[in-house]
């Protein structure tokens, strides 16, 4: 019987053909845990009789969620984790080094096939390579950190279809906020979802990301994103990877199909990321504040499109924008190209690699009454550190305009090619 992604990738695990329903106890490929998570993981851990690791070269620790510590307890908390990372012999990605989900793709710590299990609630942002990812808590991971194994029902499944391509100005964000506003934030509550179709098959890896990492919005489980013309990480050459794509004739809960060339920008209004909303509908929004940032959008070719917003020009008088990036990585990038000198030269503040902002520990809360264009992925009243503040969720490039404009716009018009003077041909 034809397989879906997720059944595929458990039922190898499994050593049996299992199916939606199923229980199944896997080995785990890789694990992660944050700062956020992490000290309540170990402290499980050693409640569970604890002594070792069972596999400490799958584990990763990263110290990113209140990265440089804001107080003396969360300091505490960071050297905790690099206690315990010295005596299990345990690798940790340290302060500024960049955001947990984008540091286990760049550095290869998962790949098409594999099943992996982070701490945090977006680690279905791994699933752009094909991995079977979920979001666990403190005390699963700690059982992961003891037995090296996981158990988990095999999910149903969506499929979503995209085809066509984009307009100027309308990214991958802008389809996975749509989604999330059709299906709803319960819309796929322990479900796996399956990206593919043509306008796929034509997205970077960071764009694939994006689209794994706001499945949670909809409760989802875990994203299956097609692989077909991925361009994996240079981390993960040379590797060889098990059948992990879906089988024709697979059986899905629910198929989608988006026409992408339909959709313009989108913006989720406060206060939940599926009250969604086209940007010409909330277009002469006031802001303050713009945030581009997040495991959503924070990669290299998210800050080339607020750069071409942005770039020889200056943020409207009483807008403030900061900036974060995914990873040191991605932070060199744009500083070799140019980048990080036209969105500073702009006016935009950046801040160390990390989560920060997103979730309201410090570096940018708003303040009261103010109104925010924020490139993460929940806008829940007081997710940014201020339930008296309005968080409006977009794409880098509606966060760029808006803060350039200091009201929400469309970007579209950033991105159409230039008319061509009078005369030309073609």
């Amino acid at each position: 019987m034809p397989l879906t992604a997720s059944e595929k990738i458990l039922s190898r695990k499994a050593g049996e053909e299992v199916r939606a329903g199923d229980i199944v106890v896997a080995e785990v490929d890789g694990a992660m845990g944050t700062d956020a998570t992490t000290p309540f993981a170990i402290k499980a851990f050693e409640g569970m009789g604890g002594k070792r690791v069972r596999n400490p070269d799958r584990l990763s620790l990263v110290l990113d969620h209140a990265s440089p510590a804001p107080n003396e307890r969360i300091s505490w908390l960071h050297s905790l984790m690099r206690e315990f990372s010295v005596a299990q012999g345990v690798r940790l990605y340290e302060i500024g080094e960049g955001i947990c989900h984008q540091l286990m793709v760049e550095n290869g710590h998962a790949g098409p096939g594999d099943v992996f299990i982070g701490a945090d609630s977006h680690t279905p942002t791994i699933g752009a390579l094909g991995a079977f990812a979920v979001g666990v808590g403190s005390t699963d991971l700690a059982a992961v950190m003891h037995t090296g194994r996981i158990w988990l029902k095999v999910p149903r499944s969506i499929r979503v279809e995209l085809g066509g391509a984009f307009r100027p100005g309308t990214f991958p964000k802008d389809v996975i906020l749509y989604l999330v506003g059709k299906l709803g934030i319960a819309g796929a509550t322990y479900e796996a979802v399956e990206f593919g179709g043509a306008a796929v098959r034509t997205l970077s890896l960071a764009g694939r990301m994006v689209l794994g990492n706001m499945v949670a919005e909809m409760g989802a489980k875990a994203a299956l994103v097609d692989t077909d013309g991925l361009e994996l990480p240079e981390a993960l050459a040379g590797r060889r990877f098990p059948d992990h794509l879906p089988d024709p004739g697979a059986s899905y809960r629910r198929r989608i199909t988006v026409d992408i060339g339909d959709l313009g920008a989108q913006v989720a209004v406060p206060d939940s990321p599926d009250n969604v909303r086209d940007v010409r509908e909330v277009v002469g929004t006031p802001i303050q504040m713009a945030f581009i940032g997040s495991c959503t959008n924070t990669r290299l070719e998210d800050l080339h499109a607020a750069a071409h917003v942005l770039r020889g020009k200056h943020l409207a008088k009483g807008v403030r924008l900061i900036v974060t990036t995914a990873s040191r990585r991605v932070f060199n990038a744009a500083l070799a190209d140019g980048t990080v000198q036209a969105l500073s030269e702009a006016g935009a503040s950046f801040i160390t690699s990390g989560c920060g902002p997103c979730v309201g520990t410090h570096q940018g809360v708003p303040g009261d009454g103010e109104n925010v264009v924020s490139t993460t992925n929940r806008n829940f009243r007081g997710r940014m550190g201020n339930a008296k503040s309005n968080i409006y969720l977009a794409s880098p490039a509606v966060a760029a305009a808006a803060a350039l404009a200091g009201e929400i716009v469309d970007p579209a018009p950033f991105f159409e090619a230039p008319a061509a003077p009078a005369g030309a041909h073609a």
